[in-house]
């Protein structure tokens, strides 16, 4: 319908780590609502099955390989979009990476490495999306996904934590400069999500799953799904008079985050 104000419908969407977990949720809901969807991650290992799933339903979309550290590789897959489909209407800034350990224990090069996916990858995409969003005077909306991490820290996962409090602030910086051109940048943190792979890793243990939730008020994990609708939402007229925010769709954390504390 023309005048639901929700409707993300033929706008032109690219996933960053579109090929598995959350990233793959959005991009199935957004291909659901209409959106022209180009998703992107390192390899085409995942891409493929996704796509194929999303085509299957009647979706549109198209899938890219690229390194988020890689400039030249980000400016293709924003040329991609452009001469697929004409402009870029929203980003969601979702590739990211991590690793478990104490932070007397993380080398400087992969304190670095983490930084460099999740931040910088983030600004990267952010600026040339932006660049087109501008040259065309189509406004847009970015929307990064950060994490409960880089709100209240977590032990274990120092170098993430550190560089998803840089997106929270990236996102602020970026939505008082860009606002004049129409564009919204904003962002979502998620909290204890089940996605396949991740709960593995994080809370391989009933005890340590328990006590993710338990850190929770709603007492439980959220989907990939529970994090792709607020996306749709800020990808859409419904917050037009929202920019610079951090969503935390955690179910309400009570206490700060340690989602590795078997480390400990």
């Amino acid at each position: 319908m023309t005048d639901d104000v929700f409707d993300v419908s033929g706008k032109v969407t690219i996933v960053t780590g579109g090929g598995t977990g959350i990233g793959a949720d959005i991009a199935r809901e957004f291909c659901r609502r209409g959106a022209k969807v180009l998703i992107t991650s390192r390899t085409m290992d995942h891409l493929g099955p996704v796509a194929d799933g999303i085509r299957s339903a009647g979706g549109i979309v198209e899938a890219m390989a690229c390194d988020v550290r890689q400039n030249d590789q980000v400016e293709a897959v924003i040329q991609k979009a452009v001469t697929t489909w004409g402009q870029v209407d929203v980003l969601i800034n979702n590739a990211g990476a991590s690793f478990v350990a104490h932070a007397h224990d993380i080398s400087p090069n992969g304190f670095a490495a983490i930084v460099a996916i999740n931040l910088n990858g983030t600004f990267n995409f952010s600026r040339a999306a932006a660049k087109v969003m501008m040259e065309k005077q189509t406004g847009g909306n970015i929307i990064n996904i950060s994490s409960d991490s880089g709100v209240y820290g977590a032990a274990t996962m120092s170098h993430y934590g550190a560089a998803k409090a840089g997106v929270i602030n990236l996102t602020r910086s970026l939505a008082i400069e860009w606002a004049r051109y129409g564009i919204r940048v904003n962002c979502v943190s998620p909290g204890p999500i089940d996605t396949p792979g991740v709960k593995e890793v994080l809370w391989p243990t009933p005890e340590l799953q328990k006590r993710a939730t338990d850190g929770t008020a709603l007492k439980r994990f959220g989907t990939g799904p529970e994090v792709a609708w607020p996306c749709v939402f800020l990808a859409s007229k419904a917050s037009s008079y929202i920019t610079g925010a951090n969503l935390q769709v955690d179910g309400y954390a009570m206490t700060a985050g340690d989602p590795a504390s078997r480390l400990s």
